[in-house]
């Protein structure tokens, strides 16, 4: 065991929640003002997971789409046979092997700005036999991708724009590369959400009560991808149709899909209520819910979940 994790160890053990947090703050501070290819290259979704074989991780796939209820359906895999598929920000490689199975694209292509992403990416679909995937290393400093213009049919984005310097800029290189007769299928995070008004906006304040003054924007950053994290933004869909009409595509929003940690959540909205440091803007969020056949949460007809997906068309 090293000095940093006797450090954590011995704090755990002999200090209050504060006291652990700020030691924590001082062993990372290392990690802050990482660029997002330092950070997602030291951190990803699956936290670095080896796949021993093909079942592994076909099951890992089923349990991680099990986390946001209805998300497969909104940003499906399965619609892709006979396309040119991009998947921008692909991590270490769980939608290329979704791709894979449940379609026959003519070409897949995966693109990362995180180098120990796309290897996890190559050795993951090698257990499967996926051996023609076409793997790209993105650049932090440009948005630049060695496409060709106007070639690919299918751009597909889980959970990437958000954490972009210059949304505006990737969105115009997709513009490039997309063919006049494809479309892109995009998940970014939904200010409209459970997470956002109720996590952020009270439970996570009442757990860590020094951190009350703290905007729920700013926790929201925070809690969603870790505190190291250097950028995590939210949209409302009318924001986001605007970012995206000016990079020259039509929005269309698709929905949200809820976490279940915001399913776990949910029954604390009674005792944020009650409570009069809530904001106002989280009060009428969760005042005037409405609930689906599911038991889902909705904000003005559509799931309040921390995932919302669009589609854009070139124009």
């Amino acid at each position: 065991m090293g000095t940093v994790d006797l450090i954590k160890n011995l704090a755990k053990r002999i200090m209050p929640a504060r006291g652990r947090y700020m030691i924590r703050q001082i062993l990372n501070a290392p990690l802050r003002g990482m660029s997002s290819a330092q950070y997602w290259t030291r951190h990803n979704v699956t936290e670095h997971r080896r796949f021993a074989n093909a079942q592994s991780s076909i099951e890992y796939f089923n349990w991680r789409n099990s986390q946001y209820p209805g998300s497969i359906e909104l940003l499906p895999l399965d619609q892709a046979s006979g396309k040119v598929v991009l998947d921008y920000g692909c991590g270490p490689g769980n939608d290329l092997v979704g791709f894979s199975l449940y379609s026959k694209p003519k070409r897949l292509i995966g693109a990362d700005v995180s180098t120990s992403s796309i290897s996890e990416a190559k050795a993951r679909l090698a257990t499967h036999g996926f051996n023609d995937v076409e793997l790209i290393a993105l650049s932090d400093a440009s948005v630049a991708m060695p496409i060709a213009d106007r070639s690919i049919d299918i751009v597909h984005s889980a959970g990437v724009l958000h954490h972009l310097p210059d949304i505006e800029q990737a969105l115009r290189e997709i513009r490039r590369v997309i063919a006049d007769a494809g479309y892109c299928q995009i998940m970014v995070y939904n200010y409209n959400s459970i997470w956002m008004h109720l996590y952020a906006g009270y439970i996570y304040k009442k757990m860590f009560s020094w951190r009350k003054q703290i905007r729920k924007q700013d926790i929201f950053k925070i809690t969603t991808d870790g505190e190291e994290c250097p950028i995590v933004n939210c949209y409302m869909p009318d924001q986001f149709a605007a970012i995206a009409g000016r990079c020259g595509f039509r929005c269309e929003f698709q929905g949200a899909a809820m976490s279940l940690s915001e399913m776990m959540w949910l029954p604390q909205r009674f005792e944020a209520l009650k409570d009069e440091s809530l904001d106002p803007e989280g009060r009428e969020f969760l005042l005037n819910m409405t609930f689906d056949q599911r038991g889902f949460p909705l904000h003005r007809g559509h799931v309040a979940g921390v995932n919302s997906y669009y589609r854009l068309y070139p124009v």
